[in-house]
């Protein structure tokens, strides 16, 4: 996978693509272009979050860990978002796991540049917070379509959820063999 450098000027995440240009500018020489591998951990539950990750076309997965061991996926991040929210809400560590499922690139930034540049109030803060809001929509939601629907229907909204953050019909080799 090759590092496209023209990712600094258009954005493929979109929320880093809706920010007013002197916006985006003052985050460019803090973020760096990076590849998200299959399977990687970009963090983990209860160490410090020190990197925050705006995927392009990768997908990763927010998944918690039950005391019994067994795992579930609360969420699901691509294009559309951040991995790392907790940076903004004001904590250093999460309670949940981040785990590629579907690799691509990500713009990676300093935990901290970010948390500062979030404090500022500008564009930046709006948008983030009007992300935070759609993902607890989302969550809430998909916690009502897991009580109440089928496995069968279950999949059919994961697969469509998939599906709209790739902007494809089509899904990468990787979903067919087996990502857990």
């Amino acid at each position: 996978m090759s590092l496209d450098k023209n990712a600094f000027e258009q954005p493929a995440n979109k929320l880093l693509a809706a920010l007013p240009a002197s916006d985006y500018q003052r985050l460019i020489p803090h973020m760096k272009l990076v590849p998200l591998s299959n399977r990687q951990v970009l963090y983990q539950r209860g160490e410090p979050i020190t990197q925050v990750y705006f995927p392009n076309k990768a997908v990763v997965s927010i998944i918690t860990t039950m005391e019994d061991g067994s795992t579930v996926e609360v969420g699901l991040v691509s294009n559309e978002g951040m991995v790392g929210m907790p940076v903004i809400l004001g904590d250093t560590t999460t309670i949940t796991n981040a785990v590629v499922q579907i690799p691509d690139t990500a713009m990676q930034i300093d935990a901290d540049i970010l948390r500062n540049e979030f404090k500022r109030g500008t564009v930046l803060q709006s948008l983030l917070l009007c992300y935070m809001q759609g993902v607890y929509t989302q969550i809430v939601q998909e916690s009502a379509c897991n009580r109440f629907h089928q496995l069968e229907e279950r999949l059919a909204r994961w697969l469509l959820t998939v599906s709209d953050r790739l902007e494809s019909k089509e899904f990468p080799a990787l979903l067919n063999k087996g990502m857990n």
